[in-house]
């Protein structure tokens, strides 16, 4: 019986539901798009190409390694193992080739240097590869495990000769006998393209692959005595799973790790297994937030149709019918309506994580070769919280109407309450206490992983108050607005009575338009806030007078030394940069080379000095020596990039962390660790220019480092912006990450504000009756719109406000966040345009009926 009337009354009040559907519908597709995204980080699949065809492949560990014994009180211990990727690839020593080949069932055990080695386009630095994924050189011995066969002339045999794969002949118009300039891990060197090669079964779809003679391809992955991996083909007949136990026993004591089948693909493409963790914390992130915003919104939004709907309920009570009777009806209602939206949002969450993933793919968040998984388990999870969700939502928001008896009922659908629900006020206070306690935390946190997902936790929690306490906050407010709204006329005196005789419904309006600028100015502004105080930091910091950049994979040592012998050079810094392990903890180290270091990088030293900083020291951060518990003269024990351990003396602590890394090592102890070795930027020192003037200076450098393709010469000024424009680039991920929950939230102001004026026409009509004409119902509207935009925007304001300053405040040191006044101009006034525009449409067509036929059929 109850089901038969849920299903009636859906059908009877389409437009009431379908704000609910519309609400949840967007809500299971945000989860299943971000739900995809977090299994693809936990299950996707790298598949290998150039280890194709070796059934194993011997590797060494890429992980740092920690283990941990707990003493329990009953005696026992709790053995605890950890591990952690390294940023750079980890190598094995050549003597374990004739180890592996010694192994009874292997035929042969191919020895592979993979390394970058990057196809330039004249003197412009552009590159031939990137647009095929990331090019590697090896040496040419190593083509069989594709493999690769020539299709055209020779295989290398000379220093200067290069075999390069199909596709780069295609795309550069290359033929054997033309001449490729090469950027790898030297000088960028012109080699004789000696033949072109094919891989079996197609080409490479992720990589460009040049092959050099062994004795070049040694040079140039500068690893004397080590190799990246080595691949293993087996005896005709031979198991190859009792093949790599009897590796992985001969191995037995070294770093080597024995992988076979889809294994071989993260031991390939190192970046793609790192890109896991990244698609987790991104998948975990916006599912969170998107699921946090879910249930404020659809909370909201079954709330403002109960409430339309209060005569009806308040009848049902009046006519003896139960308050479990209308807990089961309005339950009944959500879950039907939770399956539809579930299932169609389910459906269509699925090509919008695809959609997501490919646009991460496009950013280069995520590298191609982690394959996108697609399953059930994303869909049917929304599709459980969509429908537990709206049955929820609904039995909160019912709560009140089926608690009161039957008459408080029946007065409370024909004038709404004005004073405050104690237990809502109570509730609203203490979400907003909570908020309060994330805003102070959130102060308190130094590195971005910890902080940025308690900043919008903060945000949500904050709007979830304004929710709660959305009645009082909008009657407050239209005591300084009552006389403005007087004054403009009867659309104003109609606005400001309607608001104030019908706070609680207005309020559900100014939630979703308060989170969605709060969260949109959050979204917009942590990025620059942290990038600008790096970049003050930064700017501060450098003392050269010019640096040298590149377009491409970076700047050679040899340019660096071309840069020493112009005139009036005093300094010359190399900056190279990676992440380095403490213990399992991640920091960002940079290498300087340290000769007159003190001509051209000021890091802000707050303790000790850098006078003889050099291979065995390392300056450090304060955020860093606060973290690690170092001061100078201490040990510092680290894990390198290719996870070759170091044990360096702390010899200073600067302030400026932000700007300059966590770490500080000797140029030369970080690159010879480091799968591209060349600088990051050059900083010069000097008076270069002598007479000429700036533009002499610049001449002079530049004409220095012009045989090296690509090699720019930037004053400080310039590589400020240069970093802007880097930093604008790594924030499209973030803009991405969030925007889909920014629209989300945008489809909720829209469904909320409509919903709300659709719901109105009696009331309309009795205006009309009344004297009003459609103009002035219409600016009643539009006043109202306003009022609550005012309303919304001061409290979201002051949400983004709070929580962007204490980000600034723990992660810069300073209360004052970067605040772009154009973009937050362009958010309110898309807010202000979704409002009007949400209450004009809904307005224009409920007025379009005659006032009393409207009146006679109600």
């Amino acid at each position: 019986m109850m089901l038969r009337y849920a299903f009636q009354t859906i059908n009877d009040r389409k437009a009431g539901f379908l704000g609910a559907f519309a609400a949840l519908m967007c809500a299971a597709a945000l989860i299943t798009a971000c739900g995809t995204l977090l299994e693809t980080g936990l299950r996707g699949r790298i598949a290998p190409e150039r280890y194709a065809a070796a059934p194993l492949v011997v590797s060494a560990d890429q992980n740092v390694h920690q283990t941990t014994i707990k003493h329990k009180g009953d005696g026992e211990t709790k053995t605890k193992h950890k591990a952690k990727p390294v940023a750079e690839r980890a190598w094995l020593s050549d003597a374990l080739v004739g180890r592996v080949a010694a192994v009874d069932g292997v035929r042969s055990a191919v020895p592979e240097l993979t390394f970058p080695a990057e196809p330039l386009s004249g003197r412009t630095g552009a590159a031939h590869g990137t647009a095929h994924g990331t090019s590697y050189g090896h040496a040419w011995e190593s083509a069989a495990l594709t493999p690769f066969t020539l299709t055209d002339g020779r295989a290398p045999q000379a220093t200067g000769d290069v075999v390069i794969d199909r596709p780069l002949a295609r795309r550069a118009g290359l033929r054997p006998g033309d001449r490729l300039t090469v950027q790898s891990t030297h000088a960028p060197r012109a080699y004789t393209v000696s033949g072109i090669a094919a891989a079996e079964g197609g080409d490479l779809r992720q990589q460009t692959s040049l092959f050099f003679s062994a004795a070049e391809a040694r040079r140039l992955a500068g690893r004397p005595g080590q190799v990246t991996a080595i691949a293993v083909v087996p005896e005709r007949g031979t198991d190859t799973g009792t093949l790599k136990t009897a590796l992985a026993r001969a191995l037995h004591g070294t770093t080597a790790q024995v992988t076979s089948g889809d294994d071989r693909g993260p031991v390939e493409f190192l970046d793609a297994s790192g890109a896991r963790v990244k698609l987790i914390s991104m998948g975990g992130a916006m599912g969170g937030t998107s699921l946090l915003v879910a249930i404020l919104v659809v909370v909201s939004t079954f709330a403002l149709s109960i409430q339309q709907r209060h005569r009806e309920l308040a009848l049902l009570r009046a006519v003896a019918a139960t308050p479990r009777q209308i807990r089961a009806l309005l339950g009944r209602e959500a879950l039907l309506v939770g399956a539809a939206a579930g299932v169609a949002g389910s459906v269509a969450g699925l090509p919008l994580g695809a959609w997501l993933h490919g646009r991460f793919v496009a950013l280069g968040a995520v590298p191609a070769t982690l394959e996108r998984v697609t399953s059930v388990f994303p869909a049917v999870a929304a599709l459980a919280v969509t429908v537990l969700g709206a049955w929820a939502a609904a039995r909160i928001s019912g709560r009140r109407i089926t608690r009161i008896r039957p008459a408080e009922a029946m007065a409370e659908a024909a004038v709404e309450r004005t004073r405050p629900a104690w237990g809502r006020l109570i509730a609203g206070l203490l979400v907003l206490a909570g908020g309060v306690v994330l805003v102070v935390v959130l102060s308190t946190l130094r590195t971005e992983p910890t902080s940025t997902p308690v900043t919008f936790l903060a945000v949500v929690v904050l709007a979830t108050a304004v929710s709660l306490l959305g009645p009082v906050l909008l009657r407050a407010v239209m005591v300084p607005l009552a006389v403005p709204l007087r004054l403009a006329g009867p659309g104003g005196r109609l606005a400001a009575a309607h608001i104030r005789a019908h706070a609680t419904r207005m309020a559900a309006a100014v939630t979703p338009l308060a989170l969605l600028i709060g969260m949109t100015c959050t979204v917009l502004f942590i990025q620059p806030t942290l990038e600008d105080a790096a970049r003050t930091q930064a700017r501060e910091g450098t003392l050269a007078g010019w640096v040298l950049t590149s377009g491409g994979p970076g700047v050679p040592s040899e340019a660096a030394a071309r840069a020493r012998e112009v005139p009036g050079v005093t300094a010359v810094t190399e900056v190279v940069r990676t992440t380095v392990r403490v213990g399992l903890d991640k920091y960002v180290a940079q290498g300087v080379t340290p000769a007159g270091l003190d001509r051209t990088w000021d890091p802000d030293v707050l303790h000790g000095s850098l006078k003889g900083f050099g291979p065995g020291t390392v300056a450090v951060s304060d955020l860093a020596a606060d973290q690690l518990d170092l001061r100078v003269g201490s040990r510092l024990r680290l894990t390198l990039g290719d996870g070759t351990p170091a044990a360096l003396t702390v010899s200073a602590v600067y302030g400026r962390g932000l700007g300059f890394g966590d770490l500080t090592v000797a140029h030369d102890l970080l690159a010879r660790h480091m799968d591209n070795p060349l600088a990051t930027t050059v900083l010069v020192a000097g008076d270069v220019a002598g007479g000429a003037g700036r533009e002499g200076g610049r001449e002079a450098l530049a004409s220095a480092v012009a045989p090296f393709p690509g090699v720019r010469v930037l004053d400080p000024a310039g590589a400020d912006r240069l970093q802007a424009e880097r930093g604008q680039a790594n924030a499209e991920v973030t803009f991405l990450a969030m925007g889909l929950v920014l629209a989300f939230t945008a489809i909720a102001v829209l469904n909320t504000l409509a919903m709300s004026v659709s719901e109105r026409i009696r009331e309309f009509a009795m205006l009309r009756l009344a004297g009003g004409t459609r103009r002035q119902v219409l600016r009643m509207l539009r006043t109202e719109a306003l009022t609550l935009l005012l309303t919304a925007t001061v409290l979201g304001t002051g949400i983004s406000l709070a929580v962007l300053t204490a980000f600034s405040a723990g992660m810069t040191g300073g209360a004052g966040p970067s605040v772009r006044p154009v973009l937050y101009a362009a958010v309110v006034g898309a807010a202000a345009l979704l409002a009007l525009v949400a209450t004009a449409l809904p307005g224009r067509s409920a007025l379009r009926a005659r006032p009393v036929e409207v009146v006679a059929a109600r």
